[in-house]
């Protein structure tokens, strides 16, 4: 069976700010997982296009897939002051498919995976898939090869029935036990943009950890811990195939669990891979040991976002802000470069708390400070529950659309006065 693996996304800026093109690391393991001597399978990246929809229909018309898979990484890009809906951009590709193949589509991917009945709806396809659908979209493509219809036992499968959308019980898991594919991948690109190329080490929740207590750091608590030595091979054969020059560690927060960041930065020092390498950290849980190793195996940059802290319990964000300033002063005795986020105008924010945590960033040193208007609300959190019974929103399904909670108290002013604030510093962002 032809099978077409499109990327959809095309977001290209960290933080409103900084260029970042991700590479399609889930839609390259799901290219992997195909058994590419029963199908023939090609992949198609939006990331650089030009015209992404002619190129779209060019690639099915030459291609003439019998079944196609669309990885959607991004429900927006999380920005208040410059909002993007990402989710259009994947719609508009499965409708140019519409026009010019009767191909079976199948939906899936980071974005997917959190409001899937809802994105099913929006996007239209024959068939979605949440989850980490590596295995099980490969198990769906060879049913479908052979005609068989029994596909409908897949967990996470999302699917019409008598005319209702229907999401069977669980989420799809991968082992990730097959290497990813990256032939059809314009690797030299990626090899010069943003932070580098992608390697997964693991994956936690959908959502990052806010603190310790949230953070299951015990390996039980993670989707997907890969092998340290599986990690590091990949490394090097991706740095003697591609010359590769940087890698982002695509992970959730490294340093969780400490020992296992700690591990993974021996082996890269003992293997002498000699590479520099960016990630995400925790605000928390972290000691000068791990610091003093990731910048001794190659790290140059690491991004953290602080999400912790209630406005209400000066208690809660004493102690928040206790744990980041601690981590942020690990980085800066090392010399390690960090980019830090703050989110302002949550639930119980005030001029008194956005005032603490200006003075915050003030005493730090990073290289980049990403001051965030308003809480991007995300599906089964806890800001997604007071959004409802504010009356933000109705239900849960209409996050399917960016939607941003900014506290009654400081909505009217909070945006001229950051942007006063990030005016007097060079190194602040409005995002």
């Amino acid at each position: 069976m032809r099978i077409l693996l499109i990327a959809t996304n095309r977001h290209d800026r960290l933080q409103s700010r900084l260029n970042a093109q991700p590479m399609p690391i889930g839609l390259a393991y799901i290219a992997g997982h195909l058994d590419h001597e029963r199908h023939q399978v090609k992949v198609l990246d939006l990331m650089f296009s030009e015209d992404h929809l002619a190129d779209v229909e060019s690639a099915v018309k030459e291609f003439q897939p019998q079944m196609v898979g669309i990885s959607v990484r991004n429900l927006s890009n999380h920005s208040y002051m410059n909002t993007i809906w990402a989710l259009p951009i994947s719609k508009d590709v499965v409708d140019r498919i519409r026009s010019v193949s009767d191909a079976v589509i199948v939906c899936g991917g980071p974005a997917f995976s959190i409001l899937p009945r809802e994105c099913y709806e929006f996007l239209g396809p024959d068939l979605g898939l949440a989850g980490d659908a590596g295995e099980t979209f490969a198990a769906l493509a060879d049913r479908l090869d052979v005609g068989e219809p029994s596909y409908f036992d897949l967990p996470g499968l999302v699917y019409k029935k008598e005319g209702q959308t229907m999401q069977n019980e669980g989420y799809c898991t991968s082992e990730f036990a097959k290497p990813p594919r990256l032939d059809d991948l314009d690797m030299a690109r990626y090899n010069k943009a943003g932070f580098g190329i992608g390697i997964l080490t693991k994956l936690g929740g959908f959502y990052y950890p806010a603190n310790a207590s949230q953070a299951q750091i015990n390996e039980s608590g993670w989707r997907v811990i890969r092998p340290i030595d599986e990690v590091v091979a990949e490394v090097k054969e991706m740095k003697d195939r591609f010359d590769m020059k940087k890698v982002f560690f695509v992970d959730n927060g490294f340093n969780l669990p400490l020992e296992h960041a700690k591990s993974l930065c021996d082996e890269l020092i003992s293997s002498d891979v000699n590479i520099r390498w960016n990630t995400c950290l925790a605000g928390f849980n972290c000691d000068t040991e791990l610091i003093g190793k990731m910048k001794e195996a190659g790290c140059g940059l690491v991004m953290m976002v602080d999400r912790s802290g209630n406005p209400n319990d000066k208690n809660s964000m004493s102690e928040a802000n206790d744990h980041l300033l601690e981590v942020c002063r690990m980085c800066e005795e090392s010399d390690l470069h960090y980019n830090i986020g703050k989110v302002f105008g949550g639930p119980g924010e005030t001029k008194e708390t956005v005032d603490r945590k200006l003075d915050f960033l003030r005493s730090i040193n990073p290289a980049v400070a990403s001051l965030r208007v308003g809480v991007s609300v995300m599906p089964g959190t806890e800001v997604a529950a007071i959004a409802q019974k504010e009356g933000l929103i109705a239900n849960e399904s209409e996050l399917v659309k960016p939607t941003f909670y900014i506290a009654e108290g400081v909505r009217d002013w909070i945006v001229d006065y950051l942007k006063e604030q990030t005016e007097q510093n060079p190194r602040w962002n409005l995002s």
